[in-house]
């Protein structure tokens, strides 16, 4: 019998307002295509549609072509749909209905089948050959592999992201998790749910071809408070920013009870924090498994240049992250492919044997695509 293999991709963003999301391009594409062409089965780990910016009935006019063509390779075979955080509404209808059912605490690994008039089952309707299931929150892919998106990191998180500052300020007003042992994929979705519930009715609402993008404010601090290059004077706002407004605004954060938060935002910081946080979340739920694989911060790893020991978990699992097909031009500074940044990452994983970090893009990809 043949070895199964399983391609593992994550934080697509298919349908972004600024164009940032790689795999609608037609090289990239082919990437993609290419990858779940090789593959037995694919799992896409949360985030495959930017559902935050505009209508989702937009969102999937601009990328029916991009699923009916991922459709039409994967034809046959299965496809796991693991919703994130920006696309939550793809499981959400299915959550409510077993809440309202009573069918108890939400498991850590479990399928959600979506019904006529879901978003998951519209999207199911763009790639009908395919096999397609919703795992939610997570999925074993093997008895020693456990794969999720991995926002209820957010909540653990200590970089005072947006998304963390409101979850912070949601956890506090309502259902608050301890300070430690276990805790329920219900308790977490008691704190994140309604955040996404308003981010997507926001959505709903907004024009379907919007002038700007949106959810990058924390991406414009970073860039102030870290960029040391540019002119005197932007590099002078830099360092007012990151050694005066940074700690300034952490300090009161904490003070107000939603902490605790630190003033570093340095790309190390964002790793590590990252990592500490998911591992909270894995220990917390309970989930025992010798790999997790997870997405969500778009920091694919480990990478040869990363210690060792901040992907180990306290378990002793190995941690994965399969990294984003989003332009971070933010984060890219030129390095390629090395960059923990770049798009284009698969994660492969075979019967036997630790989860393979690969990448499918090369810089001609991205320069051509960006050209």
């Amino acid at each position: 019998m043949a070895a199964v293999a399983t391609a593992i991709v994550s934080d697509l963003h298919l349908g972004t307002v600024s164009g940032a999301d790689l795999a609608r391009r037609p090289r990239v594409l082919e990437r993609l295509l290419a990858v779940a062409d090789e593959a037995d089965r694919l799992v896409v780990l949360g985030d495959l549609l930017e559902l935050r910016e505009r209508p989702a009935t937009a969102v999937l006019d601009d990328v029916a072509s991009a699923l009916s063509a991922i459709g039409d390779v994967t034809a046959g075979k299965p496809v796991v749909l693991v919703p994130g955080n920006h696309d939550h509404q793809l499981v959400a209808p299915a959550l409510e209905r077993e809440r309202l059912a009573g069918v108890g605490p939400l498991a850590v690994a479990g399928e959600h089948p979506p019904r006529p008039g879901d978003l998951a089952d519209r999207v199911a309707g763009l790639m009908p050959r395919s096999e397609l299931t919703v795992a939610y929150p997570g999925v074993w892919l093997r008895d020693d592999v456990y794969a999720t998106h991995g926002h209820y990191l957010d909540a653990h998180l200590t970089v005072p992201r947006v998304e963390c500052l409101v979850a912070a300020g949601v956890e506090r007003l309502g259902t608050r998790i301890g300070p430690d042992g276990p805790t329920s994929a219900t308790d977490y979705e008691a704190i994140f749910t309604p955040m996404y519930a308003l981010s997507h009715a926001i959505a709903q609402n907004a024009r379907s071809r919007p002038a700007t993008r949106r959810n990058n404010l924390s991406r414009r601090v970073w860039t102030l408070a870290t960029d040391s290059g540019g002119s005197a004077s932007a590099r002078l706002r830099g360092q007012l920013v990151g050694r005066a407004a940074i700690p300034a605004a952490v300090a009161a954060i904490n003070a107000l009870g939603l902490g605790p938060f630190k003033p570093d935002i340095s790309a190390e910081e964002l790793r590590r924090a990252g990592l500490a946080a998911i591992g909270e979340v894995v220990g917390r739920l309970g989930v025992g498994a010798d790999h997790v694989v997870f997405g969500h911060t778009h920091r694919a790893g480990p990478l040869p240049s990363d210690p060792e020991g901040d992907w180990t978990l306290p378990s002793g699992g190995r941690l994965t992250n399969s990294g984003s097909w989003v332009d971070e031009d933010v984060f890219l500074d030129g390095d390629g492919a090395a960059n923990p940044y770049w798009p284009g990452r698969v994660v492969w994983l075979d019967e036997s044997g630790p989860p393979r970090l690969e990448t499918a893009l090369d810089t001609d990809d991205l320069a051509t695509t960006r050209a």
